[in-house]
């Protein structure tokens, strides 16, 4: 019998595994997991159990107080060997039912590009909205870094204090076509993301213009797999047009080979061409596809 509860200190390898398995693109060791767990990290987790085994868990990221009709965003996923048995449906109904507890005004999600994920989700009342990509590269393969413009600095975060770093995230979130990311308020933001034990700050580049962040991109990083996934890369809109995500980023994949990783990961929405041309030029290559998809409850 498969139960369906909060997840509880222990179940962070469990849903690591499962999120290896649907979701293989993504850096998700246990002890990143585990941190995610912990009260006021910004979301719910569940899990789908049976007897020992975690097969399944959706995710409920709480809102901002001070929105007025909040979009939440939910995730609920299943190991591929349990599907077909009502899971993903008991999981979903769920993290549903719990957005709509946390006032949300309508549900943002992401649905894998394969026909059955997307009848579900359209089955449950969600309209397909933006589509997006999953890439990878080899980065053996990576191509010789480049040079930042004269003038600007290139760093890692090692070497940054992090109110740098997120007064950059915040600048560049809304930029984002597909919604996925966010900025939370600062102490909020040091404790899921800055802390985040998945985070590499070595292989997190920057460039820098004085002291202000122009560019940048975070990277996470799981060791025993051997892959990166870049997190978010963005410039802030005054040094936009100067090919700096292609410095940042071109920067952090050769810092992530010298470190013995081997394959490096990405998401973008599928319309973000500036963001899709500089991952080509990088080397990476289709991995995956999905959706956003959205639905509204009030």
């Amino acid at each position: 019998m498969v139960e369906v509860r909060p997840a509880a200190p222990g179940d962070g390898a469990g849903i690591a595994a499962v999120y290896a398995a649907s979701l293989p693109w993504l850096v998700k060791t246990a002890r990143g997991v585990e941190a995610e767990l912990s009260p006021g990290t910004g979301r719910l987790v569940l899990v789908a159990a049976e007897a020992d085994t975690i097969v399944g868990f959706g995710n409920v990221f709480r809102p901002d107080p001070a929105e007025d009709a909040p979009r939440v965003r939910i995730a609920a996923h299943v190991a591929p060997q349990h599907r077909g048995r009502g899971i993903g449906r008991t999981l979903a109904a769920e993290v549903e039912r719990i957005g709509t507890e946390f006032g949300a005004a309508s549900l943002l999600t992401v649905v894998d590009d394969a026909a059955a994920a997307r009848r579900f989700a359209e089955r449950r009342g969600f309209v397909i909205d933006r589509p997006m990509s999953q890439s990878r590269a080899r980065l053996a393969d990576s191509p010789d870094p480049v040079d930042p413009p004269a003038g600007l600095r290139l760093t890692t975060y090692d070497e940054l204090d992090p109110r740098q770093v997120w007064d950059a995230t915040a600048a560049v979130v809304a930029g984002d076509p597909s919604g996925l990311s966010h900025a939370p308020p600062y102490e909020d933001w040091l404790e899921t993301d800055w802390n985040y034990p998945d985070l590499r700050r070595d292989l997190s580049v920057a460039v820098l213009d004085g002291d202000r962040v122009a560019s940048f991109v975070t990277t996470t990083a799981d060791p025993d797999r051997r892959v990166i996934w870049s997190n978010l890369t963005g410039t802030v809109a005054a040094y936009r047009g100067r090919g700096l995500a292609k410095v940042v980023k071109s920067h952090a994949l050769r810092r992530a080979h010298a470190a013995g990783l081997e394959t490096a990961f990405t998401g973008n929405d599928a319309d973000n061409r500036p963001m899709l041309a500089v991952n080509r030029w990088l080397g990476y290559r289709p991995a995956g596809s999905a959706w956003t998809a959205g639905k509204v409850l009030r």
